[in-house]
């Protein structure tokens, strides 16, 4: 059975075969079925346009068609009494005279449904066609005698073609002559505008066809590629291994370098310009002193202020890539001057509170509860609109908890769960990396934000090492 498992079991350059070819068929799966379904979805709708674009085409010649006709007879019925029936007869001679194209006729119905006019289809005149419907059960002469009623209007019905006999799509322009209570229209057969939407469908099926060729033929060349360089690569994982750590360390040097230029831009954005307000003011105050000005004192005092403003942006500076404190005294001292610091910052009132559980967590930890203080404390100063912030970190048998709870308007319902912001992430990921236990809970709108953290016992020191921590960091 070990020979078997040994037999079976894949070389480096087989698993690496396939950690690049199982990726690569699912993301060509994926691109392939998104490509036609995109395809098809952005061709169907330019056949759709393509489509209402001849049928309105079609629709505005036939309105041409009946405006036409009517105007060329309208002095007759327009000077006709309603029972006139000689001025009826001559209107229908002329009706039925009007025959267009291969296909193209009028036609008239009276509101009773008796057909008057149909010079294509002689058969059909003088009978009743009251409840005709075509093939589909659509309503035809009921709904054109509706539409005549009402004015003018289209509609569209399967109708035998005069040159062949079969059904065939049939679009028709319907208006009325009120006084002889008679419909009176023309129609068109669209089956050449269904032939042609039937036709580019059927070619946007062959190129979707044709692009899945294309994409698997790709494919399988590119899995050729895969399956031959990872056959060839054999025994070189020292020399990957050693690209790998040389990719590493520039890895770790560029963000050494990216930190570095953040504090460089610090440095130059503040506390260059405060020294060059500094040397400035003590230039002044030189000048004045060599003229003997007595106004002398006025650039030194602003030298001075501008002075210790600079320390003081030294001091956050260095707070903010390593508090000192928290090397020095232990996570409570550097969370109270954490809050101390907020306080005078943004005049919020605040209260710290801890229970003395010695400084035994460990430095991963301590750095971790800090940072999430922090993002929390910045959180609320940005975003909570609140005026009471209350800390409280304490130890007990299982581990170490710190709670953060403020009275602001809280976190709305999309910061809960998957959605929660970047800071609510960031400090989630530093509890995870602690396999601890993170929860954030506002209780509803208005009532403040409450977040809680905490550290299993697996980050707090054994007694010996914290013997040996409490000789060089007071409790």
């Amino acid at each position: 059975m070990r020979r078997l498992g040994a037999l079976f079991r894949p070389s480096y350059a087989q698993k690496l075969s396939l950690v690049a070819t199982v990726p690569l068929i699912a993301a060509v799966a994926a691109i392939a079925v998104l490509v036609a379904i995109q395809s098809r979805a952005l061709a169907e709708r330019e056949i759709k346009a393509l489509e209402t674009q001849l049928i309105e085409a079609k629709k505005a010649e036939l309105r041409n068609y009946v405006t036409q006709a009517r105007n060329g007879f309208y002095f007759i019925y327009g000077n006709a009494a309603p029972d006139d029936q000689e001025a009826r007869d001559q209107v229908a001679q002329i009706l039925s005279a009007m025959i267009y194209g291969s296909e193209g006729f009028f036609f008239v119905y009276d509101y009773d449904g008796t057909n008057l006019v149909s010079p294509r289809q002689t058969d059909r005149i003088n009978q009743n066609w009251t409840g005709l419907r075509d093939s589909e059960g659509t309503p035809i002469v009921d709904e054109i005698i509706r539409i005549a009623r009402s004015g003018a209007g289209y509609h569209s019905y399967l109708w035998p073609k005069p040159s062949t006999g079969e059904e065939a799509r049939m679009i028709t322009y319907v208006t009325s002559f009120p006084s002889w209570r008679w419909a009176v229209g023309t129609g068109v057969f669209i089956d050449d505008v269904l032939a042609t939407v039937a036709s580019a469908r059927a070619d946007v099926e062959a190129r979707v066809q044709q692009t899945f060729l294309y994409i698997g033929l790709i494919t399988f060349a590119a899995l050729l590629i895969v399956f031959t360089t990872g056959m060839a690569l054999n025994i070189r994982e020292r020399r990957l291994a050693d690209a790998k750590l040389k990719k590493l360390t520039q890895r770790v040097l560029d963000a050494q370098e990216e930190e570095r230029g953040r504090v460089a831009r610090e440095l130059h954005d503040g506390i260059s310009q405060l020294l060059v307000g500094v040397r400035y003011a003590l230039d002044t105050a030189r000048r004045k002193l060599d003229r003997q000005d007595p106004t002398a004192a006025d650039p030194l005092g602003k030298g001075i202020e501008t002075l210790g403003e600079a320390i003081s942006e030294v001091r956050r500076i260095s707070r903010d890539l390593r508090p000192g404190v928290l090397d020095d005294l232990g996570l409570g001292p550097a969370l109270k001057a954490l809050t101390e610091d907020f306080r005078l910052r943004t005049g919020m009132t605040t209260d710290f509170q801890t229970v003395v559980f010695r400084n035994r967590l460990d430095g991963e930890a301590k750095i971790a509860l800090y940072r999430i203080a922090q993002e929390a404390l910045t959180n609320i100063e940005r975003h909570a609109n609140a005026s009471h912030v209350k800390i409280d970190l304490r130890g007990h048998k299982k581990g170490a908890t710190l709670r953060i709870e403020d009275n602001g308007r809280g976190l709305p319902d999309s910061h809960s769960g998957p959605m929660m912001g970047l800071g609510l992430r960031n400090m989630q990921e530093r509890v995870e990396q602690l396999e601890g236990e993170f929860r954030v809970d506002s209780p509803r709108a208005g009532t403040g934000t409450i977040i809680e953290v905490s550290v299993p016992l697996s980050h707090l020191l054994s007694p010996e090492s914290e013997k040996a921590s409490t000789q060089k960091v007071p409790a």
